[in-house]
């Protein structure tokens, strides 16, 4: 039996239409440190020139919001900007060990979004700002900031606004084509874009 590729492994034919397949799709994502958000939202991203911490989304239509500040994800607590770490992540593993954890949601992307637009985030040039998934639940334990939620040991944070010179990779997920197309990066500055 012939050994299927990446590419023929994330796109496996369902009834309707093709389906995206998480395994694959992290594959994909390798040993990244990643950010992701919906195709609109990434306009937002690039008319700011950053991914920024409170980016002028309503609270209605953001992660984990509807109980209140007091229940906001950790991440925003701290002013940061949640980013997934899958430096080597297992998922079956992290499934059994962390049953309530959320990941699935987003990856490949949310289906409430339909699509996603992953960033991938410089980890050397980002290093200064970013607290690591590991120390960034050793601080949510000290802080018995059990209200907010986390993905633990998955969940790393960038403090502060992301540049977009920090962007290493930009990948496009349609779910409805199930069509997954590497971005190009964009300029650096607001003022270089056409």
């Amino acid at each position: 039996m012939k050994k299927k590729t990446i590419v023929e492994l994330l796109l496996s034919d369902g009834p309707s239409q093709p389906r995206i397949d998480a395994g694959a799709f992290l594959s994909l994502l390798g040993d990244g440190l990643w950010h992701v958000t919906s195709p609109a939202r990434y306009e937002g991203i690039l008319q700011s020139a950053a991914i920024l911490p409170e980016p002028a989304i309503p609270d209605s239509e953001r992660w984990k919001t509807a109980a209140g500040p007091k229940h906001y994800p950790f991440v925003r607590s701290l002013g940061g900007v949640s980013l997934f770490d899958f430096k080597g992540f297992d998922p079956v593993a992290y499934d059994a060990y962390y049953v309530f954890s959320s990941w699935r949601e987003f990856v490949p992307y949310r289906h409430e979004w339909g699509a996603a637009i992953w960033i991938e985030i410089d980890r050397s040039r980002a290093a200064g700002s970013v607290i690591r998934a590991k120390d960034l639940l050793d601080r949510w334990k000290k802080d018995n900031a059990h209200a907010h939620t986390l993905m633990p040991m998955i969940e790393a944070a960038h403090i502060g606004s992301i540049r977009l010179d920090v962007f290493s990779r930009v990948l496009s997920v349609d779910g409805k084509s199930g069509r997954i197309v590497n971005l190009p990066l964009p300029p650096n500055r607001p003022f270089d874009r056409p």
